[in-house]
């Protein structure tokens, strides 16, 4: 007589193998380095700095308070 398999579970194992895959896939297509990430943030910080460096300061409104 034969072993008893439950089918649930290898549909599950299957369905969790393929979804590992994909995700390695996805991390290789998508993904991005962590120098890149870096230099990312360092650049959109040197942006944001400039901009500061550019703004003009702004006289209160002395009409509007009351």
């Amino acid at each position: 007589m034969g072993k008893v398999s439950n089918l649930n579970k290898f549909r599950k194992r299957k369905a969790r193998e393929d979804a590992a895959t994909q995700a390695a896939e996805n991390r290789v297509r998508f993904g991005r380095t962590k120098e890149q990430r870096q230099r990312d943030d360092a650049q959109s910080e040197r942006t944001k700095h400039r901009l500061d460096q550019h703004r003009r300061e702004q006289a209160p409104d002395e009409d509007s308070s009351g």
